[in-house]
């Protein structure tokens, strides 16, 4: 029986193309499971990272998690991710809106060093001695970085709960001016139809009060009348009879 010869260029090939599928799948997975807020973690990027950096890295990974070239089920969810995240980060506006939130964050974590640092003796003797080149090394460690990163998602977090809580109130009065206008129209509506309908029986009730008048004002003919009382107790009512004279 002869011996099956491996080749090892195919099964190096076989190896790498495994490889590439399996960082396809743990791109698509990091894409998913960053935080929604923030664009520069959906494209592995630093808050000081320029616009061409943005394009640049887009198109790299966008070529990892294309829903053509990765086979993992939520390729397509990841690459509109990545997407949306691009698009954000070229506007000028929702990129300005972020890079304050980062902004804030790290004057808070700033903030919170000083207070440390006086804490500290031999560190605040440090810092005064590198003349703040401690403190410009100290944000560009791996440790303020990942502080900087949760401090933006806390701080990104904070302001959407706000903005869905100011859209939540203004949708509500919009509801309540809506109702309201509803209501009024209404109203004008109901006051309108019974003001026509007044107008429509108008020729009616004249009709109907000129022949009161008229039947009111003369007794028909032939027909007697009841004399008139005259009342000398107050406590009785009786008809004066005509009194004969002499």
């Amino acid at each position: 029986m002869g011996e099956v010869k491996v080749d090892d260029d195919s099964i190096l090939k076989s190896f790498l193309a495994e490889v590439g599928e399996v960082e396809r799948d743990n791109e698509v997975v990091r894409i998913l499971s960053c935080f929604k807020l923030n664009p520069f973690e959906h494209l592995n990027l630093s808050f000081d990272s320029s616009t061409d950096d943005v394009k640049r890295q887009y198109r790299k990974i966008s070529l990892m998690v294309h829903p053509d070239k990765c086979k993992h089920p939520q390729a397509q969810e990841a690459f509109g991710a990545l997407a949306k995240a691009q698009q954000l980060l070229l506007n000028d506006q929702e990129r300005d809106y972020i890079l304050t939130q980062v902004h804030a964050a790290k004057e808070e974590l700033r903030m919170k060093r000083k207070k440390q640092l006086k804490k500290d003796t031999a560190s605040k003797i440090k810092s005064l001695v590198d003349e703040g080149k401690h403190e410009h090394i100290y944000e560009q460690s791996e440790e303020f970085q990942k502080e900087l990163k949760l401090k933006v998602r806390e701080i990104l977090t904070d302001q959407e709960w706000r903005r869905r809580k100011m859209a939540m109130r203004i949708s509500e009065e919009e509801g309540r001016l809506k109702k309201d206008e509803a209501e009024q129209k209404e109203m004008w509506k109901k006051k309108r139809e019974h003001e026509e309908q007044w107008e429509g029986t108008r020729e009616k009730r004249v009709s109907s009060w000129r022949d009161f008048q008229k039947s009111g004002k003369k007794a028909k003919k032939g027909e007697t009348r009841p004399p008139k009382l005259k009342t000398e107790d107050p406590n009785k009512s009786y008809v004066q009879r005509p009194v004969k004279k002499g």
